[in-house]
Protein backbone atom coordinates (compact mmCIF):
# COMPACT_ATOMS: atom_id res chain seq x y z
CA UNK A 1 0.00 0.00 0.00
CA UNK A 2 2.03 2.92 -1.35
CA UNK A 3 0.33 6.04 -0.06
CA UNK A 4 -1.25 4.82 3.14
CA UNK A 5 -0.31 6.07 6.56
CA UNK A 6 -0.50 2.45 7.61
CA UNK A 7 2.62 1.77 5.56
CA UNK A 8 3.34 -1.89 5.91
CA UNK A 9 3.07 -4.84 3.58
CA UNK A 10 -0.23 -6.65 3.77
CA UNK A 11 1.28 -9.67 2.06
CA UNK A 12 4.08 -10.12 4.58
CA UNK A 13 1.72 -10.21 7.57
CA UNK A 14 -1.25 -11.70 5.67
CA UNK A 15 -3.86 -9.10 6.56
CA UNK A 16 -6.89 -9.10 4.29
CA UNK A 17 -7.94 -5.79 2.69
CA UNK A 18 -11.21 -5.88 4.65
CA UNK A 19 -9.32 -6.30 7.93
CA UNK A 20 -6.95 -3.47 7.05
CA UNK A 21 -9.90 -1.26 6.17
CA UNK A 22 -11.58 -2.06 9.50
CA UNK A 23 -8.35 -1.21 11.31
CA UNK A 24 -8.14 2.05 9.38
CA UNK A 25 -11.76 2.96 10.21
CA UNK A 26 -11.07 2.31 13.88
CA UNK A 27 -8.02 4.56 13.63
CA UNK A 28 -10.02 7.31 11.90
CA UNK A 29 -12.90 7.06 14.38
CA UNK A 30 -10.38 7.15 17.20
CA UNK A 31 -8.84 10.29 15.71
CA UNK A 32 -12.26 11.91 15.32
CA UNK A 33 -13.02 11.02 18.93
CA UNK A 34 -9.77 12.61 20.08
CA UNK A 35 -10.67 15.69 18.05
CA UNK A 36 -14.06 16.01 19.77
CA UNK A 37 -12.73 15.13 23.22
CA UNK A 38 -9.98 17.74 22.98
CA UNK A 39 -12.50 20.36 21.89
CA UNK A 40 -14.73 19.42 24.82
CA UNK A 41 -11.88 19.77 27.31
CA UNK A 42 -10.43 22.94 25.78
CA UNK A 43 -13.70 24.82 25.29
CA UNK A 44 -15.88 23.73 28.21
CA UNK A 45 -19.61 22.88 27.97
CA UNK A 46 -20.92 26.29 26.82
CA UNK A 47 -18.45 26.87 23.95
CA UNK A 48 -18.46 23.19 23.09
CA UNK A 49 -22.18 23.46 22.32
CA UNK A 50 -21.29 25.84 19.45
CA UNK A 51 -18.68 23.41 18.16
CA UNK A 52 -21.16 20.54 18.47
CA UNK A 53 -23.80 22.34 16.41
CA UNK A 54 -21.31 22.91 13.57
CA UNK A 55 -20.16 19.28 13.64
CA UNK A 56 -23.80 18.21 13.76
CA UNK A 57 -24.59 20.42 10.75
CA UNK A 58 -21.85 18.58 8.87
CA UNK A 59 -23.39 15.25 9.86
CA UNK A 60 -26.85 16.42 8.80
CA UNK A 61 -25.62 17.55 5.38
CA UNK A 62 -23.60 14.37 5.05
CA UNK A 63 -26.85 12.69 3.98
CA UNK A 64 -26.17 14.18 0.53
CA UNK A 65 -22.52 13.15 0.59
CA UNK A 66 -23.37 9.60 1.67
CA UNK A 67 -26.05 9.42 -1.01
CA UNK A 68 -23.51 10.26 -3.71
CA UNK A 69 -21.09 7.75 -2.20
CA UNK A 70 -23.64 4.91 -2.00
CA UNK A 71 -25.01 5.53 -5.51
CA UNK A 72 -21.48 5.73 -6.95
CA UNK A 73 -20.47 2.54 -5.12
CA UNK A 74 -23.49 0.67 -6.51
CA UNK A 75 -22.98 1.67 -10.13
CA UNK A 76 -19.22 1.22 -9.90
CA UNK A 77 -20.05 -2.45 -9.31
CA UNK A 78 -22.65 -2.63 -12.09
CA UNK A 79 -21.01 -0.48 -14.81
CA UNK A 80 -17.75 -0.86 -16.72
CA UNK A 81 -15.58 1.26 -19.04
CA UNK A 82 -17.45 3.83 -21.16
CA UNK A 83 -20.73 3.36 -19.30
CA UNK A 84 -18.94 3.97 -15.99
CA UNK A 85 -17.37 7.12 -17.46
CA UNK A 86 -20.80 8.37 -18.51
CA UNK A 87 -22.16 7.70 -15.05
CA UNK A 88 -19.24 9.51 -13.37
CA UNK A 89 -19.74 12.51 -15.64
CA UNK A 90 -23.43 12.58 -14.71
CA UNK A 91 -22.87 12.10 -10.96
CA UNK A 92 -19.96 14.55 -10.66
CA UNK A 93 -21.87 17.31 -12.44
CA UNK A 94 -24.81 17.02 -10.08
CA UNK A 95 -22.57 16.70 -7.01
CA UNK A 96 -20.99 20.07 -7.75
CA UNK A 97 -24.33 21.72 -8.64
CA UNK A 98 -26.06 20.50 -5.46
CA UNK A 99 -23.01 21.54 -3.41
CA UNK A 100 -23.16 25.07 -4.81
CA UNK A 101 -26.93 25.34 -4.20
CA UNK A 102 -26.66 24.22 -0.56
CA UNK A 103 -23.67 26.50 0.00
CA UNK A 104 -25.61 29.47 -1.39
CA UNK A 105 -28.57 28.72 0.89
CA UNK A 106 -26.42 28.52 4.02
CA UNK A 107 -24.56 31.72 3.11
CA UNK A 108 -27.88 33.50 2.49
CA UNK A 109 -29.31 32.43 5.87
CA UNK A 110 -26.16 32.29 8.03
CA UNK A 111 -27.43 35.03 10.37
CA UNK A 112 -30.75 33.25 10.80
CA UNK A 113 -28.88 30.06 11.72
CA UNK A 114 -27.06 32.00 14.43
CA UNK A 115 -30.39 33.12 15.92
CA UNK A 116 -31.93 29.65 15.75
CA UNK A 117 -29.02 27.88 17.45
CA UNK A 118 -27.89 30.74 19.74
CA UNK A 119 -24.27 30.64 18.55
CA UNK A 120 -21.69 33.34 19.35
CA UNK A 121 -20.94 34.08 15.70
CA UNK A 122 -22.64 33.64 12.33
CA UNK A 123 -19.45 33.55 10.24
CA UNK A 124 -18.82 29.91 11.18
CA UNK A 125 -21.81 28.93 9.00
CA UNK A 126 -20.77 30.65 5.75
CA UNK A 127 -17.15 29.47 6.12
CA UNK A 128 -18.45 25.92 6.50
CA UNK A 129 -20.70 26.37 3.44
CA UNK A 130 -17.75 27.13 1.15
CA UNK A 131 -16.50 23.55 1.48
CA UNK A 132 -19.71 21.74 0.51
CA UNK A 133 -19.02 21.32 -3.27
CA UNK A 134 -15.60 19.87 -2.37
CA UNK A 135 -17.22 17.56 0.18
CA UNK A 136 -19.64 16.09 -2.37
CA UNK A 137 -16.87 15.65 -4.93
CA UNK A 138 -14.91 13.81 -2.23
CA UNK A 139 -17.94 11.54 -1.75
CA UNK A 140 -17.97 10.60 -5.46
CA UNK A 141 -14.28 9.74 -5.22
CA UNK A 142 -14.86 7.56 -2.16
CA UNK A 143 -17.85 5.82 -3.71
CA UNK A 144 -15.75 4.79 -6.69
CA UNK A 145 -13.06 3.34 -4.40
CA UNK A 146 -15.76 1.57 -2.36
CA UNK A 147 -17.53 0.07 -5.37
CA UNK A 148 -14.29 -1.11 -6.96
CA UNK A 149 -13.19 -2.57 -3.60
CA UNK A 150 -10.00 -0.46 -3.50
CA UNK A 151 -10.13 -0.36 0.28
CA UNK A 152 -6.54 0.76 0.89
CA UNK A 153 -6.98 4.04 -1.00
CA UNK A 154 -10.46 4.51 0.46
CA UNK A 155 -8.84 4.24 3.89
CA UNK A 156 -6.27 6.90 3.01
CA UNK A 157 -8.94 9.47 2.10
CA UNK A 158 -10.49 9.09 5.56
CA UNK A 159 -7.09 9.21 7.26
CA UNK A 160 -6.09 12.42 5.48
CA UNK A 161 -9.41 14.07 6.29
CA UNK A 162 -9.25 13.14 9.97
CA UNK A 163 -5.60 14.10 10.54
CA UNK A 164 -5.82 17.41 8.70
CA UNK A 165 -8.96 18.43 10.59
CA UNK A 166 -7.37 17.63 13.93
CA UNK A 167 -4.07 19.39 13.23
CA UNK A 168 -5.49 22.46 11.49
CA UNK A 169 -8.28 23.08 14.02
CA UNK A 170 -6.00 22.84 17.04
CA UNK A 171 -3.34 24.88 15.23
CA UNK A 172 -5.76 27.74 14.53
CA UNK A 173 -7.13 27.66 18.11
CA UNK A 174 -3.68 27.90 19.70
CA UNK A 175 -1.75 29.96 17.13
CA UNK A 176 -4.56 32.43 16.35
CA UNK A 177 -6.34 32.86 19.72
CA UNK A 178 -8.07 36.06 18.56
CA UNK A 179 -10.20 34.01 16.12
CA UNK A 180 -13.44 32.67 17.65
CA UNK A 181 -13.15 28.94 18.32
CA UNK A 182 -16.25 28.18 16.23
CA UNK A 183 -14.60 29.90 13.24
CA UNK A 184 -11.41 27.88 13.84
CA UNK A 185 -13.47 24.69 13.75
CA UNK A 186 -15.19 25.77 10.52
CA UNK A 187 -11.80 26.47 8.90
CA UNK A 188 -10.50 23.06 9.99
CA UNK A 189 -13.54 21.30 8.52
CA UNK A 190 -13.31 23.04 5.13
CA UNK A 191 -9.56 22.46 4.72
CA UNK A 192 -9.97 18.80 5.72
CA UNK A 193 -12.30 18.30 2.74
CA UNK A 194 -9.46 19.29 0.42
CA UNK A 195 -7.12 16.76 2.05
CA UNK A 196 -9.90 14.14 1.91
CA UNK A 197 -9.87 14.34 -1.89
CA UNK A 198 -6.54 12.51 -2.03
CA UNK A 199 -5.79 10.13 -3.57
CA UNK A 200 -8.08 11.42 -6.33
CA UNK A 201 -9.12 9.05 -9.11
CA UNK A 202 -8.01 9.74 -12.68
CA UNK A 203 -11.24 8.08 -13.87
CA UNK A 204 -13.24 11.01 -12.52
CA UNK A 205 -11.02 13.56 -14.28
CA UNK A 206 -11.28 11.57 -17.50
CA UNK A 207 -15.07 11.30 -17.17
CA UNK A 208 -15.41 15.06 -16.68
CA UNK A 209 -13.22 15.99 -19.67
CA UNK A 210 -14.58 13.48 -22.19
CA UNK A 211 -17.90 13.78 -23.99
CA UNK A 212 -19.99 11.00 -22.42
CA UNK A 213 -22.09 8.50 -24.33
CA UNK A 214 -25.84 8.51 -23.73
CA UNK A 215 -26.68 7.03 -20.34
CA UNK A 216 -29.96 5.16 -20.81
CA UNK A 217 -30.16 4.26 -17.10
CA UNK A 218 -30.50 7.89 -16.00
CA UNK A 219 -34.08 7.38 -14.79
CA UNK A 220 -33.15 4.32 -12.70
CA UNK A 221 -30.09 6.08 -11.31
CA UNK A 222 -32.11 9.18 -10.41
CA UNK A 223 -34.80 7.05 -8.72
CA UNK A 224 -32.21 5.19 -6.67
CA UNK A 225 -30.49 8.49 -5.82
CA UNK A 226 -33.75 10.08 -4.62
CA UNK A 227 -34.73 7.09 -2.51
CA UNK A 228 -31.25 6.84 -1.01
CA UNK A 229 -31.20 10.58 -0.32
CA UNK A 230 -34.58 10.33 1.39
CA UNK A 231 -33.42 7.48 3.58
CA UNK A 232 -30.05 9.08 4.33
CA UNK A 233 -31.77 12.32 5.31
CA UNK A 234 -34.15 10.58 7.70
CA UNK A 235 -31.34 8.54 9.25
CA UNK A 236 -29.10 11.56 9.68
CA UNK A 237 -31.97 13.50 11.23
CA UNK A 238 -32.77 10.61 13.55
CA UNK A 239 -29.15 10.39 14.63
CA UNK A 240 -28.59 14.14 15.05
CA UNK A 241 -31.96 15.79 15.63
CA UNK A 242 -31.66 15.24 19.37
CA UNK A 243 -28.56 17.47 19.58
CA UNK A 244 -30.23 20.16 17.46
CA UNK A 245 -33.45 20.05 19.49
CA UNK A 246 -31.59 20.06 22.83
CA UNK A 247 -29.56 23.03 21.64
CA UNK A 248 -32.85 24.79 20.83
CA UNK A 249 -34.82 23.88 23.98
CA UNK A 250 -32.10 23.91 26.67
CA UNK A 251 -29.49 26.37 27.93
CA UNK A 252 -25.95 26.27 26.50
CA UNK A 253 -24.56 24.51 29.60
CA UNK A 254 -27.11 21.70 29.37
CA UNK A 255 -26.72 21.50 25.60
CA UNK A 256 -22.94 21.13 25.98
CA UNK A 257 -23.38 18.36 28.54
CA UNK A 258 -25.79 16.57 26.22
CA UNK A 259 -23.38 16.94 23.30
CA UNK A 260 -20.71 15.15 25.34
CA UNK A 261 -23.22 12.39 26.17
CA UNK A 262 -24.08 11.99 22.49
CA UNK A 263 -20.43 11.83 21.47
CA UNK A 264 -19.62 9.05 23.94
CA UNK A 265 -22.84 7.11 23.38
CA UNK A 266 -22.51 7.07 19.59
CA UNK A 267 -19.25 5.20 19.43
CA UNK A 268 -21.11 2.03 18.42
CA UNK A 269 -22.87 3.85 15.55
CA UNK A 270 -19.60 5.21 14.16
CA UNK A 271 -18.05 1.75 14.19
CA UNK A 272 -21.22 0.26 12.68
CA UNK A 273 -20.67 2.47 9.62
CA UNK A 274 -17.54 0.46 8.93
CA UNK A 275 -19.67 -2.66 8.49
CA UNK A 276 -22.25 -0.81 6.34
CA UNK A 277 -19.51 0.34 3.96
CA UNK A 278 -18.21 -3.21 3.63
CA UNK A 279 -21.70 -4.73 3.37
CA UNK A 280 -23.16 -2.64 0.54
CA UNK A 281 -20.82 -3.46 -2.38
CA UNK A 282 -20.55 -7.12 -1.31
CA UNK A 283 -24.33 -7.58 -1.23
CA UNK A 284 -24.72 -5.87 -4.62
CA UNK A 285 -22.01 -8.10 -6.09
CA UNK A 286 -23.55 -11.28 -4.63
CA UNK A 287 -26.98 -10.32 -5.97
CA UNK A 288 -25.43 -9.61 -9.40
CA UNK A 289 -23.96 -13.15 -9.34
CA UNK A 290 -27.28 -14.68 -8.18
CA UNK A 291 -25.88 -15.84 -4.82
CA UNK A 292 -27.49 -15.91 -1.37
CA UNK A 293 -26.95 -12.63 0.51
CA UNK A 294 -28.53 -13.67 3.83
CA UNK A 295 -25.43 -15.19 5.52
CA UNK A 296 -23.44 -12.01 4.88
CA UNK A 297 -26.15 -9.88 6.51
CA UNK A 298 -26.36 -12.13 9.57
CA UNK A 299 -22.59 -12.05 9.98
CA UNK A 300 -22.50 -8.25 10.08
CA UNK A 301 -25.53 -8.03 12.38
CA UNK A 302 -23.73 -10.41 14.74
CA UNK A 303 -20.64 -8.20 14.77
CA UNK A 304 -22.66 -5.09 15.64
CA UNK A 305 -24.71 -6.90 18.31
CA UNK A 306 -21.61 -8.14 20.12
CA UNK A 307 -19.92 -4.75 19.90
CA UNK A 308 -22.97 -2.80 21.07
CA UNK A 309 -23.68 -5.20 23.94
CA UNK A 310 -20.16 -4.73 25.26
CA UNK A 311 -20.40 -0.92 25.05
CA UNK A 312 -23.81 -0.74 26.77
CA UNK A 313 -22.62 -3.05 29.57
CA UNK A 314 -19.39 -1.11 30.09
CA UNK A 315 -21.17 2.25 30.22
CA UNK A 316 -23.72 0.79 32.67
CA UNK A 317 -21.03 -0.50 35.03
CA UNK A 318 -18.54 2.38 34.78
CA UNK A 319 -20.37 5.56 33.66
CA UNK A 320 -18.42 8.05 35.79
CA UNK A 321 -15.09 6.52 34.79
CA UNK A 322 -15.95 6.88 31.09
CA UNK A 323 -17.12 10.48 31.41
CA UNK A 324 -14.12 11.53 33.52
CA UNK A 325 -11.71 9.82 31.13
CA UNK A 326 -13.16 11.41 28.02
CA UNK A 327 -14.34 14.85 29.11
CA UNK A 328 -13.34 15.47 32.72
CA UNK A 329 -15.07 16.33 36.00
CA UNK A 330 -17.09 19.23 34.64
CA UNK A 331 -19.22 16.79 32.59
CA UNK A 332 -19.77 14.21 35.36
CA UNK A 333 -23.44 15.13 35.95
CA UNK A 334 -24.39 13.50 32.65
CA UNK A 335 -22.97 10.05 33.55
CA UNK A 336 -26.26 8.43 34.78
CA UNK A 337 -27.70 8.81 31.27
CA UNK A 338 -24.72 7.30 29.45
CA UNK A 339 -25.78 3.64 29.26
CA UNK A 340 -29.34 4.57 28.26
CA UNK A 341 -28.08 6.73 25.40
CA UNK A 342 -25.69 3.96 24.34
CA UNK A 343 -28.63 1.52 24.36
CA UNK A 344 -30.70 3.78 22.08
CA UNK A 345 -27.77 4.17 19.68
CA UNK A 346 -27.06 0.43 19.66
CA UNK A 347 -30.66 -0.41 18.77
CA UNK A 348 -30.53 2.16 15.98
CA UNK A 349 -27.26 0.75 14.63
CA UNK A 350 -28.70 -2.78 14.43
CA UNK A 351 -31.92 -1.59 12.79
CA UNK A 352 -29.90 0.48 10.35
CA UNK A 353 -27.86 -2.45 9.03
CA UNK A 354 -31.13 -4.17 8.03
CA UNK A 355 -32.30 -1.03 6.24
CA UNK A 356 -29.11 -0.71 4.20
CA UNK A 357 -29.25 -4.40 3.37
CA UNK A 358 -32.75 -4.02 1.91
CA UNK A 359 -31.68 -0.86 0.08
CA UNK A 360 -28.79 -2.72 -1.55
CA UNK A 361 -31.07 -5.54 -2.81
CA UNK A 362 -33.64 -3.05 -4.18
CA UNK A 363 -36.33 -3.72 -1.56
CA UNK A 364 -37.56 -0.19 -0.98
CA UNK A 365 -40.78 -0.57 1.04
CA UNK A 366 -39.01 -1.44 4.33
CA UNK A 367 -36.60 1.43 3.74
CA UNK A 368 -39.42 3.97 3.37
CA UNK A 369 -41.47 2.60 6.28
CA UNK A 370 -38.45 2.40 8.60
CA UNK A 371 -37.53 5.98 7.71
CA UNK A 372 -41.02 7.15 8.66
CA UNK A 373 -41.04 5.12 11.88
CA UNK A 374 -37.57 6.31 12.85
CA UNK A 375 -38.56 9.93 12.32
CA UNK A 376 -41.12 9.63 15.11
CA UNK A 377 -38.17 10.26 17.42
CA UNK A 378 -38.21 13.93 16.39
CA UNK A 379 -41.91 14.28 17.20
CA UNK A 380 -41.48 12.54 20.55
CA UNK A 381 -38.66 14.87 21.61
CA UNK A 382 -40.61 17.95 20.51
CA UNK A 383 -43.56 16.75 22.60
CA UNK A 384 -41.58 15.49 25.61
CA UNK A 385 -38.45 17.45 26.58
CA UNK A 386 -38.90 18.38 30.23
CA UNK A 387 -35.42 17.03 31.02
CA UNK A 388 -32.42 15.46 29.32
CA UNK A 389 -33.46 12.12 30.81
CA UNK A 390 -36.85 12.37 29.10
CA UNK A 391 -35.16 13.17 25.78
CA UNK A 392 -33.09 9.96 26.02
CA UNK A 393 -36.11 7.82 26.98
CA UNK A 394 -38.02 9.10 23.93
CA UNK A 395 -35.15 7.93 21.72
CA UNK A 396 -35.14 4.45 23.27
CA UNK A 397 -38.90 4.12 22.63
CA UNK A 398 -38.56 5.24 18.99
CA UNK A 399 -35.60 2.94 18.29
CA UNK A 400 -37.29 -0.13 19.83
CA UNK A 401 -40.32 0.39 17.56
CA UNK A 402 -37.98 0.77 14.55
CA UNK A 403 -36.06 -2.43 15.35
CA UNK A 404 -39.27 -4.42 15.87
CA UNK A 405 -40.44 -3.41 12.39
CA UNK A 406 -37.09 -4.25 10.78
CA UNK A 407 -36.97 -7.69 12.40
CA UNK A 408 -40.61 -8.35 11.47
CA UNK A 409 -40.00 -7.52 7.81
CA UNK A 410 -36.75 -9.49 7.77
CA UNK A 411 -38.48 -12.68 8.98
CA UNK A 412 -41.37 -12.10 6.56
CA UNK A 413 -38.96 -11.62 3.64
CA UNK A 414 -36.86 -14.64 4.62
CA UNK A 415 -39.94 -16.87 4.96
CA UNK A 416 -41.31 -15.68 1.59
CA UNK A 417 -37.99 -16.48 -0.11
CA UNK A 418 -37.97 -19.97 1.37
CA UNK A 419 -41.51 -20.63 0.10
CA UNK A 420 -40.58 -19.41 -3.41
CA UNK A 421 -37.52 -21.67 -3.39
CA UNK A 422 -39.58 -24.73 -2.41
CA UNK A 423 -42.26 -23.93 -5.02
CA UNK A 424 -39.63 -23.64 -7.78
Amino acid sequence: MKASILSFSTSSIKIKPEQLFMLSVLLVNGGNYIYNLLLGRILGPAEFSDAAILITLLLVLSFVGMTFQIVTAKYAVLFEKSKLNSFLNFATKYAVIIGLILAALIIAFHKDLQLIFHTQTSSMFWIFAVGLPIYFLMSINRGLFQGKDVLNKLSVTYQFEMLSRLVITLGVIYLLPFIPTSVAIAIGIVVSFVFGLFPFQNKIVKAITLVPEKLVEKKAITSFFMLTAFYELTQILINNSDIILVKHYFESEQAGLYASLALIGRVVYFVAWMFVMLLLPKVIQLKKEGKNTMPLLLKYVGYIFVLSSFIVLFTFLFPEFVVKLMFGEQYISISPLLWKYALATSIFAIANIFAYYFLSIDKYIPVIVSAVLGSTQIGLIIAFHNSLHQVVIMQIIAMVVLLIFQLGYFFYYHKSNQLKFRTN
